[in-house]
């Protein structure tokens, strides 16, 4: 007996946009389903023309109808939304991802237009789910980026979706680590970041050539790290992993100021010199009231090819640093050419070794920061008025 056209489309409920993580189904995606006995055609309608992940679209869809009993193939055919599909579907998606519904965002390019102040931070709403690690550090060189793009990695390998917002505005190179060699999708005005190995992606880098320095003057870069907070699609991740700027800078503060409920981390390496910079970048967390959740070690030892552990950079600074501020040692990264490597070629190290000796320090990483969630809990059922 031939599928029914009802069964397709359930079959295909489940089936998500790789950029929107939303079901194709529910965002009015799937237009049309004909079933010629063991042959079924599939409409799917694309956000825009040229989209860069039609072909996974089309693989997602294909796998899910063609595993429907009596159907032996399955033939998906694409077309693209008009403006005010968009825009509906805007409307639809800001709903859903922690806005409010109403239309915030600013028109064409690049969201600017608006007043990027009178559009809310979701994660800032009661309502929000979102836990936001900001990944600090008191200067450059320690692997901060490094750190943020394999621990994201390493929670959403434990089934978490999770986002990641380079605000290095300066040294951005997350889109690099992460592999990425897509633009981001315009909605409407709205942002829709690219996804690599499961995980949101937007920076700076995005919008600037990668040998090209941004000297933008501090009040500019603050209306733009506001404006990609509001009009980037974050969707309601469970976690957003902010690669802060290295030190204390304008910056910085501003972006406390943005994320007041961010639980902070410090990464430092195992010197005493690098602990006393990285002291300074948990102290500014602590005046501006912004919780410090832990301390990060990296490059914490070299294991040689005799197995034994080669502390190249000495030891117990991260230790030392955590005793200090009174917060635990989160967790302590090995010093392998590999982590390196992999940041350079774009693959992280969680991804190309997962069962390696830096993954799995990525991975109690990840359990620690699971495990030590902010005590006031945050339900949109309890909502003052």
């Amino acid at each position: 007996m031939p599928v029914s056209r009802e069964q397709v489309v359930e079959a295909l409920r489940p089936v998500q946009d790789p950029e929107l993580h939303r079901s194709i189904v529910d965002l009015d995606m799937v237009r049309n389903v004909e079933v010629r006995g063991s042959v079924v055609n599939v409409l799917i309608a694309l956000t825009v023309a040229g989209c860069p992940l039609r072909a996974e679209i089309t693989s997602r869809v294909t796998n899910a109808v063609v595993a429907l009993p009596g159907v032996d193939s399955v033939q998906v055919d694409m077309t693209v939304m008009t403006d005010d599909e968009r825009a509906a579907l805007k409307v639809k998606l800001q709903g859903a991802g922690g806005h409010d519904g109403h239309d915030h965002a600013a028109g064409g390019g690049h969201g600017h237009g608006s007043p990027a102040a009178a559009k809310p931070i979701p994660f800032n709403e009661p309502g929000s789910r979102t836990r936001v690690l900001g990944i600090s550090s008191g200067k450059g060189g320690v692997g901060k980026s490094s750190v943020t793009v394999n621990l994201a990695l390493a929670l959403a390998r434990r089934g978490h979706e999770v986002a990641v917002f380079d605000a290095d505005v300066y040294g951005f190179s997350v889109p690099k680590m992460m592999g990425i060699d897509q633009d981001p999708v315009m909605i409407d005005g709205m942002i829709v970041p690219p996804v690599a190995h499961d995980v949101k992606v937007f920076s700076m880098g995005f919008l600037v050539e990668e040998d090209q320095p941004v000297i933008w003057r501090g009040p500019m870069l603050h209306k733009y790290l506001q404006q990609f907070l509001t009009d980037v699609y974050w969707g309601e991740p469970d976690f957003l992993l902010v690669d802060m700027p290295p030190g204390t800078g304008d910056i910085a503060l501003s972006m406390a100021q943005y994320l007041p409920r961010a639980e902070i981390y410090v990464v430092t390496t195992p010197q005493p010199a690098a602990q006393r910079v990285a002291q300074r970048s948990a102290y500014m967390a602590k005046k501006l009231n912004l919780p410090l959740f832990g301390i990060i070690e990296n490059m914490s030892w070299f294991t040689g090819d005799d197995g034994k552990r080669y502390e190249l950079f000495g030891s117990g600074g991260g230790a030392a640093l955590a005793a200090d501020l009174g917060v635990p040692l989160a967790g302590q990264v090995p010093l392998i050419p590999a982590l390196r490597q992999g940041g350079d070629e774009g693959s992280p190290i969680v991804v190309s070794e997962p069962h390696g000796e830096a993954s799995q320090a990525f991975d109690a990483l990840a359990g620690f920061v699971e495990g030590n969630a902010p005590r006031k809990i945050y339900r949109p059922e309890l909502t003052i008025r």
